[in-house]
């Protein structure tokens, strides 16, 4: 992949173009702040704060990594939802790639050979890195659910889809893993 920085032609932090609820998408679309647009990216954006908190939170300086790694494709992910598809775009934009969503499945793989088998609903909590887990796993899947709608009216890149799905997937393999390496155990919901 190539390793390019996006800089956009912002001088001040504030323009008041957004007074009025609007904002501009990166090959200048004005659109609503409340537009399913901008409903995917910016959930996205919150998801990615989300990791960089569980990534502060873990001693395990492997798993850091992966979710530093992460993040940054996440960026990419709110770059690709945040151009209008009906227009040109004259900016080098970041692709999504394969290879992101095949990382996130040997990940998981990997993980799992570790754990025994799942055969009940996981509660959420026990440690603050295992909630932390989970509340990224809800975040991204309401990500999900975002871009799921916008999708049912605009142009999505399939692999976009696929790599939040995945990532959910990771998240919650990630909190079973935090369980296993931290010795703890976990909450099962059984019904009484």
């Amino acid at each position: 992949m190539l390793n390019r920085t996006i800089y956009l032609n912002t001088m001040k932090i504030y323009t008041k173009t957004g007074d009025q609820g609007t904002t501009s998408l990166i090959n200048n679309t004005r659109i609503a702040k409340n537009h399913p647009r901008v409903e995917a990216y910016g959930t996205v954006d919150e998801l990615n704060a989300h990791i960089g908190m569980l990534r502060d939170m873990t001693d395990d300086n492997k798993i850091a990594d992966h979710l530093f790694e992460i993040q940054k494709v996440l960026f990419v992910v709110q770059t690709r939802l945040a151009i209008d598809p009906t227009k040109p775009c004259s900016i080098f934009l970041p692709d999504m790639h394969a290879q992101n969503i095949e990382f996130l499945e040997k990940e998981i793989d990997t993980m799992q050979s570790l754990l025994g088998e799942f055969k009940a609903f996981l509660i959420p909590g026990g440690h603050p890195l295992l909630s932390q887990c989970h509340i990224a796993r809800c975040v991204c899947r309401r990500t999900e659910r975002r871009i799921v709608s916008l999708a049912q009216q605009s142009e999505v890149e399939d692999l976009v889809l696929q790599y939040i799905n995945r990532l959910s997937d990771f998240l919650f393999v990630l909190a079973r893993y935090f369980t296993h390496t931290l010795n703890l155990k976990e909450n099962l919901w059984v019904e009484e």
